[in-house]
């Protein structure tokens, strides 16, 4: 099959060229663009108790008065305020609302905005539709910091805006900064490396321009698909989505040039050793972005919306390239024959690969030592796996220096670290008769006396009295631990143990959201991790015909996975001193670092079959798949690694999280595990490997003999080779 379609795009090479451009251009003019949210609560099931409280609250308070962002004023010279500024700050907070901006209700402010420390005095952004996830409130509230300069003029206040809103909005800009820097440092990385790997400038710009067209044509079918399935993309999907194409990408167009490149380098014509690369590769190819592709469609199951998400988008971003690197790229090195390594004419003769050829004759020679000194490794590494702790304040993530951080900071100078999004408590009657108004003050009572709540509102109950909301706010940050565990811990039993009789409470608000995403992550290590690994064993199963292999294959890549997260561990936690690491991150590692990395135990496995198959010793074999494969493994990780390891420029802490964690999961991978640990277990094992079929049986090679041309090599040659 795959001789079939190297043969049609190297024979039919400006149809298949103008096909993609034709596709690019479509899906560039004609699909949507993806929908994004910054609704947690979109991100849960129903059945979660935060989300059950927000729609009680948008049925029972519709017109609810709760700020979506903050103003908080203070003196220039940071000391407490003086009866004229507080009368400037309401002039200030007037001219605001008088702007009459478009999603914005009203701005005020009262007496009781003023900290009691006369320091801190706050007005409220308050909403037209609270729940609206659209540009209008983002836009607003970056319209409202340019309105309030000139009304500041001539005081001596200064103002800055924080919230839900606001930090929305500097997520949004710190965003779109992140995704420029990270394009513009992927493709400077691709194609310095590429220069130094083959010194040609034509395949230096090539694959960028190749992935530039796989970009448009993903981006495209990921636009319509989500317009399609109703699906909505997190504001982080943009960035690592680049990353992913072009890393990917890039992967699996070295894999197919590295093979053209030996293929001439046997003396077979140019279109013949492409339409020989495709068929001894591309089943590579297939089963290495099989295994990504399952492994991001395991996400489906997640019962977060934000993975839900991603999945599918990167899913189809992966299958985008794999096609493309079956018909695009061999059609354009079909138009550019051997001219596309100029000036270099390394292509015509054989390389010496000490090292490579050094390291398969160590490999073949001390299969048991290198086996055991790898696993070594990847196991100390794995011990800081214990000391992972998960961090769900998403805040703390941003660049500090954003307006909206620094007014949080501000306020809590003042006020309860919670006051500018207080956890929201809801009572509701069983049967929809009015409450009783004097249990709603003495329930009042019992919540202020919970440990860790600062101040609660006094009950705002809804037109029919059936519905009471209490604003709690807690003396911690919403987003920091404290106040996620005392949301979805002590304030949520004490909230529904304290209830009046006849009705029921529910718990909200940002720090409830989190802590039941906590619950929903923890659901999905259970879920997610294991489909996955069993999704990949069946695909490396049915590639290597084998039930044996892809158990040690499998054990090889979940203890890289953990040495990856641990070394992860040690470099944030305790060495950089991080309260903890991105949530999400075992679940990023284990789908990038398990999946990804496990292209290469592919093309090293699929290597050493191609060369027992061959009939050669299964030592010679052990040295001659090292030698030939490390180099193209070396190349594809490093130019891999420094796609992800660029987001270790954002100033955004989740990015450099993960840019680090999976540039050095795949180096790992590669190096130690693909060539070192996985050849030396093959080795040992023997024939075992291969249970219960016979894929190390000698045979002929039927890509060989339809070629006509490729030469027979003497095993000195072959290993040099």
């Amino acid at each position: 099959m795959f001789r079939r379609i190297g043969r049609f795009a190297v024979h039919r090479p400006w149809l298949t060229i103008g096909g993609w451009i034709i596709a690019a251009v479509a899906l560039a003019i004609l699909a949507p663009g993806l929908k994004s949210t910054t609704d947690e609560t979109e991100f849960l099931p129903s059945h979660y108790e935060s989300v059950q409280a927000g729609k009680v609250q948008e049925k029972a308070f519709p017109q609810s008065d709760t700020p979506s962002a903050i103003a908080v004023f203070q003196r220039k010279d940071g000391g407490k305020l003086t009866p004229a500024d507080r009368q400037d700050v309401v002039k200030v907070t007037t001219g605001l609302h008088d702007k009459h901006r478009k999603g914005i209700a009203k701005v005020v402010t009262n007496p009781q905005s003023v900290s009691p420390n006369g320091e801190i005095a706050l007005a409220n952004i308050v909403a037209v539709d609270p729940n609206a996830q659209d540009s209008t409130l983002p836009d607003a509230v970056k319209d409202l910091r340019e309105d309030a300069k000139p009304l500041l003029g001539g005081t001596q206040l200064k103002m800055g805006i924080g919230g839900q809103a606001a930090t929305n909005l500097d997520a949004q800009e710190s965003s779109g900064d992140t995704d420029a820097m990270i394009m513009m440092a992927t493709l400077v990385l691709i194609v310095v490396l590429l220069l130094v790997i083959f010194r040609s400038p034509l395949i230096a710009l090539l694959p960028v321009l190749i992935i530039g067209v796989v970009f448009m044509v993903a981006l495209g079918l990921i636009g319509t698909a989500a317009e399609l399935g109703g699906l909505k993309a997190d504001s982080s999907i943009s960035a690592i989505l680049i990353v992913v194409l072009f890393g990917v990408g890039t992967d699996y167009i070295l894999f197919l040039l590295f093979r053209y490149r030996e293929e001439l380098r046997a003396g077979v014509q140019p279109k013949e050793a492409l339409v020989n690369s495709v068929a001894r590769v591309g089943e590579t190819i297939a089963s290495a972005a099989g295994a990504v592709i399952v492994a991001f469609l395991a996400l489906l199951l997640s019962t977060m919306g934000m993975m839900r998400a991603m999945g599918p988008s990167l899913a189809i971003s992966v299958a985008v390239t794999l096609v493309a690197a079956l018909t695009l790229v061999p059609a354009v090195f079909s138009l550019l024959g051997t001219k596309a390594f100029w000036p270099s004419k390394a292509w015509k003769k054989l390389p010496r690969n000490r090292l490579a050829n050094g390291l398969g004759s160590a490999v073949a020679r001390r299969p048991a030592l290198i086996a055991t000194l790898s696993t070594a490794v990847l196991a100390v590494l794995a011990v800081g796996t214990f000391s992972f702790k998960a961090e769900f304040d998403t805040d703390s993530q941003l660049p500090q220096k954003l307006e909206s951080v620094q007014a949080m900071k501000d306020l809590q100078r003042g006020f309860s670290a919670g006051q500018s999004d207080p956890a929201m408590v809801y009572v509701q009657s069983k049967n929809g008769t009015a409450l009783d108004k004097g249990a709603l003050n003495t329930y009042k009572t019992k919540l202020e006396g919970i440990d860790g709540v600062g101040t609660v509102s006094p009950p705002v109950i809804n037109p029919d009295g059936s519905v009471a909301q209490y604003s709690v706010a807690l003396k911690y940050r919403p987003t920091e631990d404290k106040a996620i565990d005392l949301a979805g811990g002590t304030l949520r039993d004490s909230a529904h143990a304290a209830a009046p009789q006849g009705s029921r409470a529910l718990v909200g608000g940002t720090s409830a959201v989190l802590a039941d995403v906590e619950k929903a992550v923890t659901h999905d290590y259970k879920v997610v991790f294991p489909v996955a690994g069993l999704a990949i064993m069946i695909i490396l199963g049915l590639l290597l015909r084998s039930l044996v292999a892809p158990v040690y294959l499998m054990i090889s890549v979940a203890l890289g996975f953990s040495a990856t997260l641990g070394a992860t561990v040690w470099l944030f936690q305790d060495i950089q001193h991080k309260n903890g690491l991105l949530f999400m991150l075992p679940v990023i590692v284990y789908l990038f670092v398990v999946a990804i990395g496990t292209d290469y135990n592919i093309l090293m496995v699929a290597r050493l079959r191609e060369e027992v198959r061959r009939g050669v010793p299964a030592r010679e074999a052990i040295r001659t798949a090292v030698a030939q494969s490390a180099p193209t493994i070396a190349s594809a990780a490093v130019i891999l690694a420094g796609t992800f390891g660029v987001l270790m420029l954002a100033d955004n802490s989740m990015l450099q999280q993960m840019g680090f964690a999976v540039a050095f999961g795949i180096l790992l991978t590669a190096f130690v595990m693909a060539t070192l640990l996985v050849p030396t277990v093959t080795s040992l094992l023997g024939h075992k490997a291969w249970w219960p079929g016979h894929q190390d049986a000698p045979r002929p090679d039927p890509h060989a003999t339809a070629a006509g041309t490729a030469p027979q090599w003497t095993k000195g040659e072959e290993i040099r080779r």
